[in-house]
């Protein structure tokens, strides 16, 4: 598995692993539960992560959405 995103935004999240999904890429959201051990202030990141195999892709059309904080190869 490859970190693709990294971010404290939670609506970044939804649109990539919805642009993700679209183009039949598989992705996971790790670090969702972090809310309980910071307070729900969003201090720590969330991670998208995919298999390594889908992981130019999925930069590639993270890329061309112009989503940010991508998560550099």
């Amino acid at each position: 598995m490859k970190d693709i995103l990294r971010t404290t935004d939670p609506t970044a999240i939804a649109f990539c692993t919805a642009l993700l999904r679209a183009e039949d890429i598989d992705c996971f959201v790790l670090d969702v539960h972090m809310s309980i051990l910071e307070g729900g202030i969003g201090l720590f990141p969330r991670r998208v992560v995919v298999a390594d195999r889908d992981a130019f892709r999925a930069r590639a059309v993270l890329r061309d959405n112009d989503v940010d904080d991508i998560v550099p190869a």
